[in-house]
């Protein structure tokens, strides 16, 4: 049978108008759109500019008109066959920003408005793509009220910030509970994508910033898993799910054998106690999708195989895109690893993760 692939990472661009067109009037001073001024694309919120592009790289094609899939599905699902892969999830490009939006009343609304769309725009097309929806957080009681919302709709995915913003519980505190308690009780798995919750991922614009403003970003992954695992809101609620994405895995092995260590070495201080050693719950509640960085692989005696999900991150230019054929042909080269643990990689968990059927499943990648 053929392999199964699902890519754990991939983007649509939604109507720029998405937003502005969409919200009260009494709201549009917090809309988020997107505006080409000289040589950058900003995004703005209202009249706060939160993220800033430079477009005159040399080569660089920040337009994605190669990208036909970008905005369209016809183009998306020719792209798709011609990369071999057979399904994926979807995330969004302006909504990346929503937690940004300070405003609680405001914050909410533009997410509400941006399921909705998802929704109707990939309604239909459960086939191949699995529809992710974005929460709010300044109000932890509207993430709960959302999650369900969306969850009546049919979502097995929502995001989170990776990054949590000013004036918000960061993820070690017990306020989390109920979130991870409903979304664990509904079976939607909480997905933490790389560079949401912070206003510039541009950290360094100093010499090598192009390599260390990309790199760091697994860092925010690292920050999110240890808090929610030191902090007990995982352990708490064991049948909560999280997933970093473009984030890279390779990390995720040093933290889970560096955690045990700490969490042993100074027991005396560790508050909470868990009922598990953080590796052990990383391994039950913890993914990460990958691109290219094999080592994780590598690692997999430390995380488990089933941590691992393969992602393109289409139609961005750091992704696998045109050549991801290539790059999952030889993501296992030189590496001692099993058949059942290539498929689980490349499709299998996280088609169990979002609960995705497909016609190239087997029953031994069923749950």
């Amino acid at each position: 049978m053929d392999r199964f692939i699902f890519s754990a990472d991939g983007h649509i661009r939604e109507p720029n108008d998405l937003f502005t067109g969409g919200l009260p009037a009494s709201l549009q001073k917090y809309s988020i759109r997107a505006e080409r001024r000289d040589e950058h694309l900003y995004t703005m919120a209202g009249e706060k500019v939160i993220h800033r592009l430079r477009l005159s790289a040399p080569s660089a094609d920040f337009s994605r008109k190669s990208r036909l899939g970008a905005s369209d599905l016809t183009g998306r699902r020719a792209d798709m066959r011609d990369e071999g892969i057979d399904a994926e999830i979807v995330f969004p490009s302006l909504g990346m920003f929503t937690f940004l939006i300070e405003d609680p009343e405001a914050e909410l609304a533009t997410t509400q408005i941006y399921n909705d769309w998802h929704n109707r725009f990939l309604g239909a097309q459960t086939d191949m793509f699995v529809r992710c929806a974005v929460l709010p957080v300044r109000r932890l009681g509207n993430t709960v009220s959302e999650l369900k919302r969306v969850a009546a709709m049919g979502f097995t995915a929502a995001m989170l910030p990776n990054f949590i913003p000013a004036g918000i519980p960061a993820y070690n505190h017990e306020d989390w509970d109920p979130v991870f308690a409903v979304g664990a009780s509904l079976g939607v798995a909480f997905v933490l994508h790389t560079g949401t919750g912070l206003e510039d991922v541009k950290a360094e614009k100093g010499p090598g910033g192009a390599v260390i403003n990309y790199t760091v970003q697994m860092c925010d992954g690292q920050r999110a898993i240890m808090a929610l695992v030191a902090g007990g809101v995982l352990d708490r609620n064991p049948k909560a799910q999280v997933a970093v994405i473009e984030s890279g895995a390779s990390w995720l092995a040093a933290l889970a054998e560096r955690m045990d260590e700490v969490y042993e070495a100074h027991n005396v201080f560790v508050r909470p106690k868990l009922s598990l050693m953080p590796r052990e719950i990383i391994q039950r509640q913890v993914k990460a999708s990958f691109q290219f960085d094999r080592a994780c692989i590598m690692s997999r005696s430390v995380t488990g195989h089933q941590a691992l999900m393969w992602g393109s991150d289409y139609p961005h230019a750091e992704g696998t895109f045109p050549r991801s054929n290539e790059v999952v042909a030889r993501l296992f080269d030189g590496i001692d690893i099993s058949e059942r643990e290539q498929a689980d990689i490349i499709g299998g968990n996280a088609a169990r993760l979002f609960r995705f059927q497909h016609p190239k499943l087997t029953e031994r990648l069923e749950v």
